[in-house]
Order: structure tokens, then C-alpha cells, then sequence
């Protein structure tokens, strides 16, 4: 916790450091890459630097750190660090890079706030950044510990043994490690970071959950093209879809991640949006590989039946789960792929599915175990069992509606876990 002397000079200054803290995490990237080119071109993700995201998730997760140690000096500092120590050990993120970034960002933060940084407030905010950062060094060495590695050898290459055009902006690549070994253990829900070097000689690196089942000698991958609309295209998301082929090798993380299935037996919420699915696809291939009786209620909403990567998987997962429901939301429902992928051998796909499917909008009745509707989610249509858990994953504005209708209906907040493909926005909600 806060030293007695620093407590009141933090809150005393928060309201101003948070004012101005967008712009001094933006000064503190451009003076971090200015003396430390290689990072912005081998580490930090380019397009969330171009786009201020990165910016703002750092601007978020600091103000937030520094509240927390005010208003609750009580909870564990690494508490709510879990998620920003996973991505870091996905990258490979070590102890002595913690220096630079404080020696950048306290410079952005005297040159942005001037006179008002006495020798008092920089002690202050020195202290506060410095049991950030310890708590992250605690739980990545522990990380790192846990998976049998370090830093420096969190790479591995890995051969791609099929590719699998799942929708036009989806493809899918199963992988198993260069040296002939099993692909190696993971949680179901967590991810691998991918590294790949692109035509300007830059080495970038993304995050891609994996879509399969824990303990299969392989794993797989499943990335969707990212279109910039007004900004730019993905560019290692293009750059696989564009060049990565079965025998090619990638450079791949060990397996991270917070957002995992718990062991027990109690009620599951698995939600999800577009290419969201993935870690919900090995959540579920756990539970139906281990013959769970779990109840188990999965939403899906994707723009398309023809856009839904995994369709015909996740129905299937779901109709091996005994006490298991699907319900899916399309804003555009058209008609069923061509290729019968609209329900699993043995599920009807008659009757109000159809319906759906041809672009009713009230069609939401039960065929078997799937329903289909057509427009955005819609969380009172569903029914809720008493201590449930729920995980979501999918673009912001889909998980931030999901999670306060579901906060409306009385889950408490606890009970609900996410995932964000991307830096976190959401660093210090309730």
C-alpha cells in the first residue's frame, strides 16, 4: 500500500495527473521510441500505437492503479494486474525493461504537468508506478515460473500442418512444434502470442486464442483479417492470410491468459461475438472431451450465418454437451452456407432456424437445442440459473452491453470475465 506521506499527495494530485494523463502516456511513447526505436518495430503492436489505443489503455490502467490504492489500501496491489502480466508474458516482457519505462513516462510526466511536479508529488508517483510495477514483476516471474521458462525463451517454432479457409475474413491453422514434440499443455480460454516479419523488416506480434481442445499433440489458431475501415488493414492478420501456408514455419508463444475455464460443476455462460468464439471452441471441446454435465449457456451474434467461423463446430460441441443450449444472433441472417454447415448431423435445421436463417426477425423458438434470432443479442430472452459464471469475448461495444444487461439481471459483477483482443480499455471498471 501507500506510504502515509504519499497517500494524501496522490490524492491531492490525481484529479490533475488523471486530466492530463492522455497526454502524458502520449509524450512517454514518443520519447520511449525515440531512444528505443527496435521496440516500437519488434514489440509494441503498431496500428494500437497509431490508432491511441495503446495510449489509452496506459493512461487507463495507471489512473485506475493509483484509485485503487486510495480507496481500497486493503486489496493485494496485483490483484487486478493479472491480466496486463499475462500479455506481458506473451511477449516475453522482462524485469529490466521496467527502468525504461519509468524513466520515459516521469520525464513526459514533468514535462507535461511543469512546476506543478514538486520533488514531494514526484516521490509520490514514484512510488505509486513502482508498486505497479512490482506487483506485474511478481506475477510474471510466476508466469514464467509456471510455465517452465523465462523471457528469453518463451518462442518456439512451430510448422503449420493445415490451413482452413473458415469464411472469407477467417482462416484457421492447425500447428504443431518444428522438433516433432507435443504441441505442449494450455488452459482452455487462453492464447498464443504469434510473431511474424513483415516486409519492412518489422517483427510484429499478435494474440490469437486457441480454438482447440487442451491436450491434443496440436494446436490451432484462428485469425480473422482485420480491415481498417478508416484506419489501416492488420498487418500481421493480412500477412498471414496473404502468405502463411501448410509447411511454412511461425515463431509462437508458450500459452498465457487469465480468461480460463474453472474446474466445478457449476452454471456457465459462454458468450461471444465474431471471431470471439475461439476460446469459447476450447472451452467447450474440454467440456465435451471430459464429459461434463455442466449446464452450459452459449451465445454467439456474428453478422452472418455466412460470416460465423466454427458454425458447424460450435453446434456440435454444444449437442455433445447433455445440458447445454446455443443461442445465436445474426444481423444479417440470409440464408444457411451452401455447404450444410447450419447444424450438426442428427439436429434439425427446419422450422423457426430456417426461419431465421431467411431473415425473420422473430424467429427465436427452440429447434432441439439451438435457437435463432435475428438483430443484436438479447439477454432477457435468456434463462439465467442461480451462481452463474459467465465469460465473454468480442469487440468492446458487444461485451459492454452483454455485461450490463447481465449486471441488470442481478450476476454480480465478480461472475463476470472477459477477454480483449487488443489493449484493454476496460482497466478499472467495477
Amino acid at each position: 500500500m501507500l506510504s502515509e506521506q504519499s497517500a494524501p499527495v496522490v490524492r491531492a494530485t490525481l484529479p490533475a495527473v488523471g486530466a492530463a494523463i492522455g497526454e502524458i502516456t502520449e509524450l512517454f511513447y514518443r520519447k520511449l521510441f525515440a531512444d528505443r526505436p527496435e521496440l516500437l518495430r519488434d514489440l509494441f503492436n503498431r496500428g494500437n500505437q497509431a490508432s491511441g489505443d495503446q495510449q489509452r489503455a496506459l493512461a487507463g490502467s495507471i489512473a485506475a492503479f493509483a484509485g485503487m490504492l486510495l480507496e481500497h489500501p486493503e486489496v493485494r496491489p496485483g490483484a487486478g494486474l493479472a491480466r496486463i502480466a499475462h500479455k506481458h508474458a506473451s511477449l516475453g516482457i522482462s524485469a529490466d525493461q521496467y527502468p525504461l519505462v519509468h524513466r520515459h513516462l516521469f520525464a513526459a510526466i514533468a514535462e507535461v504537468l511543469g512546476d506543478a511536479v514538486t520533488p514531494e508529488v514526484a516521490a509520490a508517483w514514484d512510488e505509486v508506478y513502482w508498486l505497479m510495477a512490482d506487483a506485474l514483476i511478481a506475477l510474471e516471474t510466476r508466469l514464467y515460473q509456471q510455465a517452465g521458462t523465462s523471457p528469453e525463451h518463451i518462442w518456439q517454432r512451430m510448422e503449420i500442418v493445415e490451413r482452413r479457409e473458415e469464411t472469407p475474413d477467417a482462416v484457421s491453422f492447425v500447428l504443431r512444434r518444428a522438433d516433432g514434440a507435443p504441441a505442449g499443455p494450455f488452459r482452455p480460454g487462453q492464447y498464443v502470442s504469434v510473431r511474424v516479419q513483415l516486409p519492412d523488416g518489422a517483427r510484429q506480434i499478435r494474440q490469437y486464442s486457441l480454438s482447440s481442445a487442451p491436450g491434443d499433440t496440436h494446436w490451432r489458431i484462428t485469425v480473422k483479417r482485420v480491415r481498417g475501415g478508416a484506419g489501416p488493414d492488420g498487418e500481421v492478420s493480412s500477412w498471414l492470410h496473404e502468405h502463411a501456408r501448410a509447411g511454412d514455419l511461425l515463431s509462437v508463444s508458450m500459452p498465457f491468459g487469465d480468461l480460463v475455464l474453472p474446474d466445478g460443476d457449476g452454471p456457465l455462460l459462454l458468450a461471444s461475438a465474431g471471431i470471439g468464439t475461439t476460446p469459447m471452441l476450447s472451452m467447450l471441446a474440454h467440456l465435451a472431451g471430459t464429459g461434463s454435465e455442466r449446464p452450459v449457456t452459449v451465445v454467439h451474434a456474428d453478422r452472418s450465418p455466412a460470416g460465423h467461423a466454427h458454425r458447424q463446430e460450435l453446434r456440435e460441441l454444444v449437442h455433445a454437451l447433455p445440458q447445454a443450449s446455443l443461442h445465436l444472433w445474426y444481423e444479417e441472417p440470409g440464408t444457411a452456407p451452401a455447404d450444410g454447415t447450419g447444424s450438426p448431423a442428427g439436429t434439425a435445421a427446419s422450422g423457426p432456424d430456417a426461419a431465421a436463417l431467411a431473415g425473420a426477425a422473430d424467429a427465436a423458438a427452440p429447434v432441439g437445442q439451438v435457437t435463432v434470432s435475428a438483430g443484436p443479442v438479447d439477454v432477457d430472452a435468456l434463462k439465467l440459473p442461480e451462481g452463474l459464471t459467465a465469460y465473454l469475448c468480442g469487440p468492446l461495444p458487444f461485451m459492454r452491453a452483454v455485461r450490463g444487461d447481465l449486471l441488470r439481471r442481478g450476476v454480480p459483477a465478480a461472475s463476470i470475465h472477459y477477454e480483449v483482443f487488443g489493449p484493454d480499455l476496460w482497466l478499472g471498471r467495477p
